[in-house]
């Protein structure tokens, strides 16, 4: 499967906002948008006042990056949220919640979405007892998602175990801590849902 696999902190510059990409390293000082807080590059301190285009491409870039999705997918996600009943920009955010890895890492499993893919992507994740090994695996309300009995005594999961309650999980999601288990009550809704994007940007550039 096709993926980035550039230096994170680049994308967080780029947008000029904190992605939260890296985990702990976010939190801390050592982040690189802290000590440089404008885009890379030869020109990253001097460009110009972006415009209306410019803008909604950047919206877009920066929720495809906070979601780890390269282009084709997230058009395919844009498409099919176009084609459901109500707002496609909240239709969007929802399809994008609702990928396993996302889940993953919401619920506290794992410090960043890319911990989450790899977990995922090495068959230590079940979905309602059957073992899923694809991030974009879409959850379903009433699906019950849990680590895998042999590894459970990984280091990651012992840290989940130890630092529970120390990540707010969303109202959507519910947690049992002592059997790494994962509660879908239902698939959100914009309300809930903070990832700090403004999707109608997304609809504009996409509908021109």
């Amino acid at each position: 499967m096709a993926r980035y696999t550039g230096a994170d902190c680049k994308l967080c510059r780029r947008e000029k906002t904190k992605l939260f990409l890296k985990g702990s390293k976010c939190e801390s000082p050592k982040c690189p948008i802290e000590i440089r807080p404008y885009p890379p590059g030869e020109h990253g301190r001097g460009r110009p006042k972006e415009s209306e285009y410019q803008l909604q491409l950047r919206e877009k870039q920066k929720t495809r990056r906070i979601y780890g999705i390269l282009e084709k997918q997230f058009r395919n996600y844009y498409e099919e949220a176009n084609r459901k009943s109500g707002k496609t920009g909240e239709n969007l955010l929802q399809i994008l919640e609702s990928r396993l890895d996302n889940v993953v890492f919401r619920a506290g499993l794992a410090v960043s979405r890319d911990a989450a893919r790899q977990q995922v992507r090495h068959g230590h994740i079940t979905v309602n007892g059957k073992k899923v090994d694809i991030p974009s695996y879409r959850v379903r309300e009433h699906d019950i998602i849990e680590v895998r009995e042999k590894a459970r005594n990984l280091m990651p999961y012992e840290v989940a175990r130890a630092t529970v309650g120390d990540r707010t999980v969303p109202a959507w999601l519910g947690v049992v801590p002592d059997k790494l288990r994962i509660l879908v009550h239902q698939l959100p809704v914009r309300q809930q849902i903070d990832t700090q994007v403004q999707e109608q940007l997304i609809v504009e550039l996409y509908s021109k």
